[in-house]
This record gives structure tokens, C-alpha cells and sequence, in this order.
């Protein structure tokens, strides 16, 4: 496996990580709306902190899947979608392996 493509596989590893967690899955879907949001909004209507908030949007912003926007005195996040999008394009990528691998075990037991 080429240099390239492990640091791709890492770049994705740390997307697939922060993904992981319920609290900044359910950030990254309240972001999927299209507009920033602040801090602020981000907790309205959740158990969450604005603290615990802004440690998780430090992760989400180490992977590369939100950014910070200053507007005025206050901060915004916003989906960062390229990001979104490559990660969609990994788990397609595993996808089609996996069916061609379940398409020769197939293969395999039938014949």
C-alpha cells in the first residue's frame, strides 16, 4: 500500500473517530441544515453543556469536518461538506469490496 493511501486511510480514520461519538454525530446533523450555527444554538433543546459543545467541536475541527466563522463577537460552525463528502466516498469504497467479497464467497459455495 502506497504512502498516499494510508495517509488517506488516517485522514479517514480520524473522520470515522469523531463520527463515533453520539454528541458530535448529533452536532454534525444539527450543522447538516445548511446555516452556521453558534455555540449557543448548538445547545438549545439538549442536556448538553456549551462547554462540553466546544470541546467536541475542537474534535470535529481536528478531523477536518467543521470550521469556526467569526461573525461580529460571536463564533459560528459550519459543516465543512468536502470532508463530509470524501468520508461517503470511503464508505462507498468499503461497500463495494464487501459486496464483491460476499459475490466470490457466493461464487465459492455454490459452485
Amino acid at each position: 500500500m502506497g504512502v498516499r493511501k494510508l495517509l488517506q486511510l488516517r485522514r479517514n480514520a480520524e473522520v470515522f473517530a469523531a463520527l463515533g461519538d453520539e454528541t458530535r454525530l448529533a452536532i454534525v446533523a444539527r450543522l447538516c441544515g445548511g446555516s452556521p450555527l453558534s455555540i449557543a444554538r448548538l445547545t438549545e433543546g439538549s442536556a448538553v453543556t456549551r462547554q462540553a459543545v466546544t470541546k467536541h467541536l475542537r474534535v470535529l475541527q481536528g478531523a477536518g469536518l467543521v470550521r469556526g466563522i467569526r461573525r461580529g463577537r460571536e463564533r459560528v460552525f459550519a459543516l465543512e461538506a468536502a470532508r463530509v463528502e470524501e468520508a461517503r466516498r470511503a464508505l462507498d469504497d468499503i461497500s463495494q469490496r464487501w459486496d464483491e467479497a460476499l459475490a466470490r464467497l457466493k461464487k465459492f459455495v455454490e459452485g
